[in-house]
């Protein structure tokens, strides 16, 4: 099963035993078919209409709720996101933010020694034995007090684990989700009840409500397995695919014993909406990235309809990713920036969000600030229902009602970004600050998707010259040339996803394979 080269990780002898490993063993075995069968079922669905589903349709309007949200949860106003490398998560924990997002999916890579190495550094934090010096001789230490709320994040569905072999029989691939989820519930499902917490996750990346019922039966084998109490595990799903959206009280449903919310995962959320209608005609182009904020009309008609779905069945809705990095050199660009995340978060609070996320620490009091103006002393506004939003089919499909134009600079931009964050990512590094903004897997994944876009539909950029493959090529030499050796091993990968005739689903899947280690 085993395919690459797997290095040894400091710290792995405490994560990789024997019975955590007969734990993921269980895992595959009880679920890694259904996994595979509902990764055939994504592409069989795939150019059918959008809608909501008639076939569920008493879901959507029977009265039901999900579980209470352990206390923990409860106050969730912000929460700060990134990778579980050791730096990262005594930052993180020390933010003052409610919550962090400890990422082991789009904020990092699957390298063997992000994979393990995470799990050890997440281990260790959860125990308060986690410190970190750095090669300038830096120290950095937990705090005393109070600490961010640990939700984990692993891997999709769609993400295989290349370096474990397990021994098990068939050719059945193992899930990355399962070795993600398993590991760190076996090892600290325990010890996170001892402390009066619990194993929180987000999960992604999901398309139905059977990929719901999917986790919802792991969760529940899991907790059997370790002789924990049903329900001791909570999730929050990020709605950041289209067919998603039209299943959130469904999906709700199936987890709502382990349900703690939907946040509105956008960047994914854009990505997604451009990978299903990529071949359907302009009228589903996209213009500049940068010009597609949360208020535009099919946007905002995704938010709002989160947080009125969410708050009808007393789950959080949770806001999208401020992805400002601020300057150590710029206040000009700091000022303007922190001006639009504020009006951003005041947005979101306004419109009934429980929280939302920022991608770094000097931007969790302005968050905070923007929440506390709507919460006050409340831990959340669960009470504030939204019976004033009616968002049909039609609204979420909305794309030409961004507007906008499509630029060469955008069109320069997007390749940019997506070569520089898919060398980095070659390297190690899932997250990467390019140009004061945090890339990640899903910020490259939208820029990468709209130049395929943009050639399939013969785009026009706003000076009247059409989006071919031969200007997109020649963009790429120009840009590649300027960045030089450091993205060279990315090129070729690059140019397979963006010039290639047929559309490759995840950036990361020939990625994976380009990395030995």
């Amino acid at each position: 099963m085993s395919d690459h080269t797997t290095p040894s990780v400091e710290g792995a002898e405490r994560i990789l035993t024997e019975p955590a490993l007969d734990f993921v063993r269980s895992l595959h075995e009880a679920f890694g078919v259904r996994r595979q069968q509902l990764l055939v079922a994504r592409s069989a669905r795939r150019g059918l209409p959008l809608g909501f589903l008639p076939e569920t349709t008493e879901v959507r309007e029977s009265a039901w709720t999900v579980a209470p949200a352990p206390t923990d949860l409860q106050d969730r106003r912000v929460e700060i996101t990134g990778p579980c490398d050791r730096k990262m998560t005594i930052n993180a924990l020390n933010s003052g933010a409610r919550v962090w997002l400890a990422d082991l999916e789009d904020a990092s890579t699957p390298h063997w020694s992000n994979v393990v190495g995470g799990q050890v550094n997440l281990y260790d934090a959860i125990r308060r034995q986690v410190d970190f010096t750095s090669a300038e001789g830096k120290s950095y230490a937990l705090d005393e007090g109070r600490l961010a709320t640990i939700v984990m994040r692993p891997r999709g569905w769609h993400l295989d684990e290349r370096h474990l072999d397990l021994g098990t029989a068939g050719d059945v691939p193992l899930a990355g989700a399962l070795v993600d989820f398993g590991l760190y519930v076996f090892h600290n499902a325990a010890e996170l009840l001892r402390q009066g917490s619990g194993p929180y996750f987000y999960l992604p990346k999901m398309e139905s409500h059977l990929e719901a019922r999917l986790w919802n039966d792991v969760f529940n084998h899991a907790q059997d397995a370790l002789g924990i109490p049903r329900g001791t595990i909570r999730a929050t799903v990020l709605i950041e695919t289209v067919p998603a959206a039209f299943e959130m009280e469904e999906i709700l449903y199936e987890l709502r014993e382990h349900a703690s919310g939907l946040n509105a995962g956008r960047w994914d959320y854009l990505f997604s909406m451009i990978k299903c209608h990529r071949d359907a005609g302009p009228e589903f182009v996209l213009p500049d990235r940068a010009s597609v904020s949360m208020t535009v009309p099919f946007m905002r008609s995704y938010a709002e309809l989160l947080v009125k779905t969410c708050h009808r069945r007393g789950a959080f809705a949770m806001g999208g990713m401020s992805a400002f990095i601020p300057s150590r050199r710029d206040a000009e660009v700091n000022a303007k920036a922190f001006a639009q995340v504020k009006a951003d978060k005041e947005r979101e609070a306004g419109q009934g969000f429980d929280g939302s996320w920022v991608a770094h620490p000097d931007l969790v009091p302005i968050c905070v600030e923007a929440f506390d103006a709507v919460l006050g002393d409340r831990p959340n506004q669960l009470d504030r229902q939204r019976d004033d939003v009616s968002v049909t089919a039609s609204d979420l499909l909305d794309v030409a009602s961004a507007g906008g134009a499509i630029t060469y600079d955008g069109m320069r931009l997007n390749v940019e970004v997506a070569l520089l964050y898919l060398a980095a990512w070659l390297r190690g590094q899932g997250a990467v600050a390019i140009h004061n903004l945090m890339e990640d897997a899903a910020t490259a994944e939208i820029s990468r998707s709209q130049l395929w876009q943009w050639i399939y539909n013969g785009s026009t950029l706003d000076d009247g010259r059409t989006i071919t493959r031969e200007l997109v090529a020649a963009t790429i030499d120009e840009v590649a040339a300027a960045l030089g050796d450091q993205v060279a091993e990315a090129r070729p990968i690059f140019e397979r996803v963006v010039l290639d005739e047929e559309y490759v689903d995840f950036l990361t899947l020939p990625a994976y394979e380009a990395i030995d280690g």
